[in-house]
């Protein structure tokens, strides 16, 4: 979450007079983030969250997130329940921006955690795959295997990065392409459930957020993704404790087929992958900020790629 657009009273006034909603007395700022801007609204009864959708964010897809939200919080997921106005519409326009309210969540992030928070993670995580299963909806991953080809062709210059780390990286996209799954279980999935996107109360998860990179794909590449977000320490490290607590709250949930459990190393290399190429395009292409450093990624795409089974994540075959 971070503020870059600025919302002036009036305008938030003239905006809240849309919704069915207590009187409102301020709003202030939450200024964690890097995609969209978000505020902390409070009223007469309760907080609410007023986030305003960005460029880099295709307001044509906020209807898919806004009613997947929805969705999820209807079927007992704790994530942000979007709050439609007096016309029944979940996404409203305010400061020339797409602008969304959904409740507030308890709670908050976790700058370290530990192996019993990685269990309730996972435990959340399949709870969202199995209230997702009757979703309707459906959108792309715009950033899988063909996505990834696209953001290499921005990073000529990655051996600016490091030396020799372009041909590794087609190297990469190669051996994945040809090996990727194609018919494992699927459906939304979050696709972005770093430690800042969930929140927890003592050792337990009390919220899922920011879902505005869901889309549909493999459950299995979520938990991929959670491995690689969640299972290193600072100095890249793979802490299998916290891993096989990860993967042990998932399968006391939602069970891993035989095919799952086998791809998951496939997996969670082109997980690190993705967020080395994205991490690795900001670099090359900064927009404002401090972007975030590649390397953390590609040190994890190397444990990954000596990787053979999910035992070595800490989970039986």
């Amino acid at each position: 979450m971070a503020v870059f657009t600025p919302v002036p009273r009036d305008n938030l006034d003239a905006f809240w007079q849309g919704f069915e909603l207590p009187a409102l007395v301020g709003y202030e700022g939450i200024t964690a983030g890097t995609e969209n801007s978000n505020y902390k609204v409070l009223t007469a009864d309760r907080p609410y969250i007023l986030t305003l959708f960005e460029k880099r964010t295709d307001p044509l897809e906020l209807p898919f997130f806004a009613s997947l939200m929805q969705h999820l919080a209807f079927r007992g997921v704790n994530c942000p329940l979007p709050v439609a106005d007096k016309t029944g519409e979940l996404v409203g326009r305010l400061c020339h921006r797409p602008a969304l309210i959904t409740s507030f969540l308890d709670g908050a992030s976790l700058r370290s955690w530990q192996p019993v928070h990685c269990f309730s993670l996972g435990q959340s995580l399949a709870a969202m795959h199995n209230a997702a299963a009757d979703f309707t909806g459906t959108r792309e991953n715009k950033l899988s295997v063909a996505g990834w080809q696209e953001l290499l062709k921005g990073c000529e210059k990655a051996d600016e990065v490091k030396p020799g780390l372009l041909a590794l990286l087609h190297q990469e996209m190669t051996v994945l392409e040809a090996a990727w799954p194609k018919d494992l279980p699927r459906g939304v999935i979050h696709a972005d459930l770093f430690p800042d996107n969930v929140f927890f109360n003592g050792e337990h998860v009390s919220g899922l957020i920011d879902f505005y990179f869901a889309c549909t794909d493999f459950f299995a590449y979520d938990l991929a993704i959670c491995l690689n977000a969640w299972c290193f320490e600072d100095h890249v490290a793979f802490n299998i404790t916290k891993a096989q607590q990860l993967l042990r709250g998932y399968v006391s949930v939602r069970a891993l087929s035989v095919e799952e459990r086998l791809a998951l190393p496939l997996l969670c290399r082109g997980a690190a992958l993705r967020f080395l190429l994205t991490r690795l395009y900001d670099w090359l292409h900064p927009k404002g900020g401090k972007p975030r450093d590649p390397r953390e990624y590609l040190k994890r795409l190397s444990f990954h790629q000596q990787v053979q089974s999910i035992t070595e994540y800490g989970l039986a075959a």
